[in-house]
Formats: C-alpha cells, sequence, structure tokens
C-alpha cells in the first residue's frame, strides 16, 4: 500500500493565515451588518503602477503576435530580467552580484519554502523568534524539525533565537552552532531591522562555523535609515555564506501577479560542491518560468517611471504605518516597528493572550490583525498590524481601537 510523509502529521493545526480567515469568515456570517477591517495578512491594496501596467499591455499585445510570440519562460528567468536586477539591486550598491547568479520565480514565499530541496535532511535549522511561519513548516515537511512540543510551541530539533523587546526584537547568536539559518530583514512579523555592522557579525559567524544564511529581503524596499542594509551581500563575505531571497510583491504589489527572485553567488558551496548548481538543476527540473508578460511587468519596476511610481505607493503604506504606530502609542499601547517596515508590533495589553486579544479586535471593534504566538513562542502577548490596508480604512481601524 502506498505510504503518505508523516512530517505533514506533525504540522499543528492548518496555516496560520488560513486559520485567521476561517475564524474571520465565520464572525461575518454570524454578523453580516459588521464592516469588518482587515490589517493582518500582508496583502497590498494599491492598484499597480501605470507604467507596470504599460508594460503588461504591451507584453500581452506581443503574445498576440507570431513574430513577438513567447512559449515557455528560460526556466532560470529572461536575461533582460536577471541583468535588470543585477545592475539596480547588487551593482548600484556595490553588491558583486552577476545576472547568471540570480533565479527568477514566481515568489519569495515559494522559493523560501523550496529551498530546502537542495541540503540534506540531518541539517539544523536556526530561526528568530518569532517568525515567518513559512520557514518553519517547510521544515516540517521535510522531516527537519523533529516533533512539535505543544505545550511550548515549538519544534523539538530547531534551534529558536528569541527576538524580544530586551534585544530590540533582533536575534543574538546562538549557542548552538545550526546549520541553517534563516534571517529576515527588514524583519516579519516584528518590523525590526539591523545595522550593518550587525549583519556583518552574522556572515562572519556564519563563515566561521561553516553555516548558509538564507536571508529573507523581501521588504527591504521599505528600508528608510541609511545604516540599515538592503541586501547581505553589502557584507563583506556574504558571497560565501548566504542565499538572498527577494519579492516583487511588497515594493510593487505582484501579490496577484507572482515574481521573486533567489540569489545564490558561485562562489557559495559545500565540500566543493556549488549550491548554485543545485538549485540550478532543482529550478530547471520543477519550475517551468514565470510568465514573460509578469517578467517584462518585473523589468518595468526598474525603469524611472517605475521606480518614482512605486516609491509614491510605498509612502502611502508607510504613511499608514505611522498612523498605526503614533495612534497606537497615543492609546497607551506598547508599540515597535512601522519605521523601516510595513508592519507594526504591539503588546497585547492587559495580559491578554494573542488570540485572546485577536478575537477582542474582532469583536469589539471589528478590526482584523494577526496574533503574535501564530509565528512562535516568544511572539506570545504581541500582535501585528499591516500597513497595507487604504489609507481611509487605517484611520477608521485605528479609531475603533482607541475607542475601546
Amino acid at each position: 500500500m502506498f505510504k503518505i510523509n508523516d512530517n505533514y502529521l506533525k504540522l499543528p493545526g492548518s496555516y496560520l493565515f488560513s486559520t485567521i480567515g476561517k475564524k474571520v469568515a465565520a464572525f461575518q456570517e454570524a454578523n453580516p451588518d459588521k464592516n469588518i477591517i482587515r490589517l493582518g495578512i500582508g496583502d497590498v491594496t494599491q492598484p499597480l503602477a501605470p507604467a507596470i501596467i504599460e508594460a503588461l499591455h504591451k507584453s500581452v499585445d506581443e503574445m498576440g503576435k507570431a513574430e513577438t510570440f513567447r512559449g515557455y519562460a528560460p526556466d532560470l528567468g529572461y536575461e533582460f530580467l536577471r541583468s535588470t536586477i543585477a545592475e539596480n539591486d547588487y551593482k548600484k550598491r556595490g553588491a558583486d552580484i552577476s545576472a547568471d547568479e540570480i533565479f527568477v520565480s514566481d515568489g519569495a514565499k515559494s522559493d523560501s519554502g523550496n529551498i530546502g530541496d537542495i541540503f540534506s535532511v540531518d541539517n539544523k535549522i536556526a530561526v528568530c523568534d518569532p517568525v515567518y511561519p513559512v520557514y518553519v513548516d517547510t521544515n516540517a515537511m521535510a522531516g527537519r524539525t523533529g516533533d512539535y512540543i505543544a505545550d511550548e510551541q515549538r519544534w523539538s530539533n530547531v534551534i529558536y533565537m528569541p527576538c524580544t523587546a530586551a534585544t530590540n526584537f533582533a536575534p543574538e547568536l546562538p549557542k548552538e552552532t545550526p546549520d541553517i539559518i534563516y534571517l529576515c530583514f527588514p524583519n516579519n512579523p516584528t518590523g525590526s531591522t539591523i545595522n550593518k555592522a550587525e549583519l556583518q557579525r552574522w556572515v562572519d559567524y556564519a563563515n566561521k562555523v561553516g553555516a548558509v544564511i538564507i536571508y529573507d529581503a523581501a521588504y527591504e524596499a521599505y528600508v528608510s535609515e541609511p545604516d540599515v542594509p538592503h541586501t547581505i551581500y553589502e557584507c563583506e563575505g556574504a558571497r560565501t555564506c548566504a542565499i538572498e531571497l527577494r519579492s516583487f510583491s511588497k515594493n510593487a504589489g505582484f501579490t496577484g501577479l507572482r515574481l521573486g527572485f533567489t540569489v545564490i553567488p558561485k562562489d557559495l558551496k559545500s565540500n566543493g560542491v556549488m549550491l548554485h548548481s543545485l538549485w540550478a538543476r532543482r529550478h530547471g527540473t520543477k519550475f517551468n518560468g514565470a510568465p514573460y508578460i509578469v517578467q517584462r511587468a518585473g523589468e518595468a519596476v526598474y525603469s524611472e517611471a517605475g521606480r518614482k511610481q512605486t516609491a509614491e505607493q510605498i509612502a502611502y503604506y508607510m504613511n499608514n504605518a505611522k498612523v498605526i504606530r503614533e495612534g497606537l502609542a497615543s492609546a497607551g499601547y506598547t508599540v515597535s516597528g512601522g519605521v523601516n517596515a510595513p508592519y507594526i508590533w504591539l503588546k497585547t495589553p492587559d495580559n491578554m493572550t494573542s488570540w485572546e486579544f485577536f478575537d477582542y479586535l474582532l469583536e469589539k471593534a471589528n478590526v482584523v490583525g494577526t496574533p503574535g504566538s501564530g509565528f512562535g513562542p516568544s511572539g506570545e502577548g504581541y500582535f501585528r498590524l499591516t500597513a497595507f490596508g487604504s489609507y481611509e480604512n487605517t484611520v477608521k481601524a485605528i479609531d475603533r481601537i482607541k475607542a475601546l
């Protein structure tokens, strides 16, 4: 008889945002007259920028003519997009990354889960706590995380790096040596950042112990402070220890279009084997390439008009973040984030658990956020709100919360 991957049976419940969706749907069904404002999932609300729409229309027209029609995309991405990324995201920042070290995909979420395919199952991972759930859940599916300890809300074979108020919600170097280190800055969910010197410390540590860093830079476009790095490859030695994940979802609104990329330098090796070659083999075997029209839209993000228009959208969301941060602070909440990231991290009031506060906000203010405990044990007692709503709904949501 066929057998299943029983690692899936170890996973607690459903995916965090699926659970939230079910709870909200049940509340809406029971209260059809309530106007619910959703500041939970990090989905954008502003329409695609005009330069991107123009590129989409043009490329769609190309697909309607025999002489410009495109079939399968190159599995590693079109050269026009990879070269544009290399020039704008890396070379202009002094980072030594070439076009052939960039792998175009359908998004950073996919890549953050799929990257584990090229690593042995007996690698030990280290994650920030709280953490984006995909990092842990996909390693659990692969069998790397051991058993789930329900009463501690943690996995037995994962190194948790607590990110607390005492550490400014940034991790400290782990006491136990990991093989794979997941870092995300600006951070999801806490909105925290580290400066270049602090990131350099992680690069030096990884090279020293022989670990690889999976660096999620999905929110780098929201960095506003000068000493906060936009890419890990601004650090010396990162080419020999780091893989970087990037997304077009939050900087350009591609949550529905789906486009991202992963950078694997050719200098990154394990016992002489290039991880670049392994990922190229995996990518070419299991992925058929992002659509031509979407890659042309991605290229337009880097045009003069595209940069200006997407910067305006980022400013719009960051103004929302300011409204949330300052509004909650004035109401007596303890808040952080919202400066270099579109996420605000707040301490739940009156010793409420994260899910108690979720229910309280939903029922009393009809506002949806994300319980911190869903991101890991150190997230208990905290709550995440996103700045991706409309300005009008953001103001309305904060007014409702302040009135409680």
